[in-house]
């Protein structure tokens, strides 16, 4: 028999209780919420990421831009955006998107990304969001955003954990770590090598993601309790009606974030066992 609490409800069971219960929380906010305190999203600063401002004179470079949460951040604060993505859907989304923002000249390519279609020193933010993993040579990925970056350019490069990955490897469907997935796993001074190698200066690595890194590993864990067949998804692309465990623990995880007294355990915890491991580089002047 199987538990109450890994036996998926209806979605229209699953929205009524989010609309009725004043305790329900949607893991989709309270992750966006979890992020914006870590860090990402700052509205009020216009920063992408704590130190990675961004301004209507940047030239942005998103690549493997996914459903392109960061590439419209920066085009609503007015910069140019240039996203890359290999899946044309993600592209052709992104382009229907952008016609809602003030972002100047907005282009989507359709790239691997090896080589970027993109001239010498193009652009002064370059992101590469949870896409390194995935590639089959990250080292001369790596040299091609170095090559598009203006001097003084500022970098924002981030994947998965190594010990996030090591931790999901025994629950995780097998084809979550084969391509065209997570093919790579960095530990934090590999990165650091691969990205310095390019020339490229580190200024700041930092970690985030506690929630998130148990919140897929409880996900793994429910679906094959309940007799269900995983995919090799990320927690971007599960959709609900979630299981009730997991609606429980982004309950927990939403009012303990929502104390201020929380923030130095949520730090700690966002070091200790967290989702991604953050780079930011500059590329140095001259």
């Amino acid at each position: 028999m199987i538990p109450t609490w890994i036996r998926v409800p209806s979605l229209a069971e699953w929205e009524h209780k989010a609309a009725s219960d004043p305790d329900f929380h949607d893991a989709r906010n309270t992750g966006l919420s979890d992020a914006v305190g870590a860090g990402w999203y700052q509205n009020d600063t216009g920063e992408l990421f704590r130190g990675v401002p961004i301004g209507p004179d940047d030239v942005v470079v998103d690549v493997g831009c996914g459903a392109g949460g960061a590439s419209l951040f920066c085009a609503r604060l007015g910069a140019q955006v240039v996203y890359c993505d290999v899946d044309p859907s993600n592209i052709a989304a992104l382009d229907e998107r952008m016609r809602d923002t003030p972002a100047r000249a907005p282009r989507g390519l359709v790239t691997d990304c090896n080589p970027l279609p993109l001239e010498e020193g193009f652009a002064t933010r370059v992101i590469a969001m949870e896409m390194l993993e995935h590639v089959d040579d990250p080292a001369a990925i790596l040299k091609e955003l170095a090559r598009i970056g203006r001097p003084g350019a500022l970098y924002l490069i981030s994947v998965p954990d190594a010990s996030a990955e090591r931790l999901q490897l025994p629950i995780a469907p097998p084809g979550y770590f084969r391509k065209p997935n997570h093919i790579h796993i960095f530990e934090p001074a590999e990165l650091a090598r691969l990205i310095t190698d390019t020339g490229l200066e580190i200024v700041e690595h930092t970690s985030y993601g506690f929630f998130w890194n148990l919140w897929m590993c409880m996900y793994w864990v429910c679906t094959k309790a309940a007799g269900n067949q995983p995919e090799a998804i990320s927690h971007d692309c599960t959709r609900p009606p979630y299981y009730p465990l997991l609606d429980d623990w982004t309950s927990v995880w939403a009012r303990l974030i929502s104390l201020p007294e929380a923030a130095p355990l949520r730090e700690a915890l966002d070091k200790a066992l967290p989702k991604s491991r953050i780079f930011i580089a500059r590329k140095p002047a001259g």
